[in-house]
């Protein structure tokens, strides 16, 4: 006969086994201040040191200025203006028909460089892409990209002989039995001398920048399209551009940021008064007006009408690239 002995135990000393796994949160993870990461890697924040200060004097502090497009200003007075006039000076412009005209070729001149322009890289680095001796490959990528690194003076000068009427592209024309024609001096050659010199210094540079693009593409998806049967256009309109949407989406908007303020050394450099009616810009009006006129209060709200247009054209460039192919800038 077995009998079974009972332990009687304090109910206080008997400890409860836990039903299951253990359900407590994980500990949460420390916080990180903006007081350490600055004391952990102030070495590297210090190298933005020098670019912030060269935005915060040359490109904010300067803001500053654009009240006296609301204020009479005088050289040698009061640095913010005398005396408060409102709109006045957007009045004047708004009514001034040169404003208008100038306006109108700013469109024009910067609606043909982003037209041309910017889809140039993109042909060329989808060619140089092709090419499979490497020799030739960076000899065209270094010729083209060479111009870039001139000086905008050593541009216009170059063109300015070019197109001169004993330059080279007159004795060109003289030679197949055509007269000479004054490049310079007629306004209807100068936007295409414009643009086209534009695009000859600024093509090599942004093909760099896609080549660059291009090489962060997967070789397995031109692999795998070519397993579907797709040929070299298919690959590049389905796979290459896909790839480098990102880069081209970037640039765009930056492009489209800079449309009004288009080329002002250039023209500046390229143009005179007999070709005004076609080469005036803002930029060149405003150089004009307010630094040899004296007319700082007008060129200011002029200028202030010409940044509130660019902005407005950046954040909608942006905001209908993140709703049409999900890329932007923020």
């Amino acid at each position: 006969m077995s009998t079974s002995r009972t332990l009687d135990l304090p109910p206080d000393t008997i400890e409860p086994r836990p039903a299951g796994p253990s359900t407590a949160p994980p500990p949460r993870p420390r916080r990180r201040t903006w007081r350490y990461a600055l004391r952990r890697d102030w070495q590297l924040y210090s190298l933005a040191i020098l670019p912030l200060a060269f935005f915060l004097i040359f490109r904010y502090l300067p803001m500053l200025g654009n009240v006296i497009a609301f204020r009479r200003y005088q050289p040698g007075g009061n640095l913010f203006g005398e005396t408060w006039v409102g709109l006045r000076y957007f009045e004047l412009f708004w009514n001034d028909p040169t404003f208008w005209r100038v306006f109108t070729n700013t469109l024009i001149i910067g609606g043909l460089t982003l037209l041309l322009c910017f889809p140039a890289p993109i042909i060329l680095a989808l060619l140089l892409n092709e090419v499979r001796t490497r020799w030739m490959k960076r000899t065209v990528q270094t010729i083209s990209y060479m111009p870039h690194f001139l000086s905008i003076v050593v541009v216009a000068g170059i063109v300015l002989d070019m197109v001169a009427v004993d330059g080279v592209v007159n004795q060109a024309l003289r030679a197949v039995g055509h007269d000479a024609i004054a490049f310079i001096q007629e306004p209807g050659w100068f936007r295409t001398i414009y643009v086209s010199s534009e695009m000859w210094q600024t093509v090599g540079w942004g093909t760099i920048l896609y080549l660059a693009a291009l090489t962060t593409i997967d070789q397995d998806l031109y692999e795998a399209a070519r397993v579907d049967g797709a040929n070299r256009w298919r690959q590049t309109w389905h796979v290459t551009l896909p790839g480098i949407r990102p880069t081209m989406v970037t640039l765009l908007i930056l492009n489209i940021g800079t449309f009004m303020a288009v080329g002002f050394e250039k023209i500046l450099l390229l143009y005179n008064p007999l070709t005004y009616p076609t080469a005036d810009v803002i930029s060149t009006y405003l150089y004009r007006v307010g630094v040899t006129g004296g007319s700082f209060s007008y060129a200011a709200a002029i200028g202030l009408f010409e940044a509130v247009i660019g902005l407005t054209l950046v954040l909608s460039a942006n905001a209908i690239s993140r709703r049409t192919v999900g890329a932007s800038l923020w």
